[in-house]
């Protein structure tokens, strides 16, 4: 299933993230509507927050997406800045323990980063009001990954955001080949660092493609992360990359609180609720928003059992 995932199925899903005709279509779809809630709690605010009480009730920890990405519009960068400014406000009404379980995510095109004038200028203004706001309320910041073409003004951003607000953490891929030389420096820093394998669909002149190299990727810049000063967040639904983990947590002396799996709503909930009951730190992804599809379709691109669980979902 593997090789024909990645040379025929993936390279398929990833077309049809760039599709307007198949987005539009699927969109109508009631059927379709169903199963995306099972990943997507809703496109409202509400809905994201009945999510998260949920998870939090249970135990875990969240890191909420309002979902958006590559603005080419100054004001849609700015309704993106009200959209976490509203959602943050949301989530300082909850004081869960232990401290650090609630946290946004955000993706810098959707603060403007890919604007044609001042792109980059105007991402981290947007970012800094966002980290700002959130330090405030006692919620962390995590900058989410994009394809490799954002990593450089991504990271530098990051840094510049880190040295005013050290929690804000970034995301890390293992399937570019510079990964484990980022999580050197960010490792050394003291960063926190979400590890993932790799959503979007790469070049091999600077990505692996064969999922073997990905997976050996993956463990070694693992083995840097938990190593190191920082704070690693493991987001992975492999068992293997879960039980690598623990393995390298234990080698290297680490506290539970020290380091956290991370998964995506809708993705293998008995498994976020087993090792939160075995004690680990478990923080579940929540996006919401009306920007869906694209978020959807590279979860489906990611790995096959993905793309079976949510085949799954959709027959029944």
């Amino acid at each position: 299933m593997g090789s024909v995932f990645d040379t025929v199925l993936r390279p398929a899903i990833v077309a049809a993230s760039r599709s307007e005709r198949i987005k539009d279509a699927s969109q109508r779809w009631p059927v379709t509507g169903r199963v995306v809630r099972r990943f997507v709690p809703g496109e409202s605010l509400d809905a994201a927050m009945a999510a998260v009480g949920a998870e939090l009730a249970d135990g875990l920890s969240v890191s909420v997406d309002f979902l958006g990405e590559d603005t080419l519009d100054e004001s849609q960068a700015e309704a993106t800045v009200t959209a976490y400014l509203a959602l943050l406000e949301s989530l300082s009404g909850r004081r869960p323990s232990p401290a650090g379980s609630l946290e946004v995510s955000l993706k810098l095109t959707a603060l403007g980063l890919a604007l044609p004038e001042h792109g980059a200028k105007i991402a981290e203004e947007n970012a800094r009001t966002i980290v700002e706001t959130a330090d405030g309320l006692d919620v962390v910041v995590t900058v989410d990954a994009e394809d490799h073409t954002t990593v450089d003004q991504r990271l530098a951003i990051v840094r510049s955001l880190r040295s005013e607000f050290p929690e804000t953490g970034t995301v890390l891929q293992a399937c570019l080949r510079r990964t484990e030389d980022d999580c050197a420096e960010f490792a050394a820093s003291g960063a926190r660092i979400r590890l993932c394998k790799g959503a979007y669909a790469e070049p091999p002149a600077v990505a692996f493609t064969d999922r073997r190299q990905v997976d050996d990727s993956y463990q070694r810049c693992l083995r840097i992360l938990m190593k190191g000063s920082g704070y690693p967040m493991v987001a992975s639904h492999d068992p293997t990359m879960i039980d690598a983990a623990r393995i390298l947590a234990n080698e290297f002396g680490r506290a539970p609180d020290s380091w956290e799996h991370q998964m995506l709503y809708g993705i293998r909930a008995d498994e976020q609720r087993r090792l939160a009951a075995a004690g680990a730190r478990v923080r579940v992804y929540i996006p919401y928003g009306e920007q869906w599809y694209g978020y959807l379709v590279r979860r489906l691109a990611e790995r096959p059992a993905n793309l079976g669980f949510f085949l799954r979902a959709l027959a029944g």
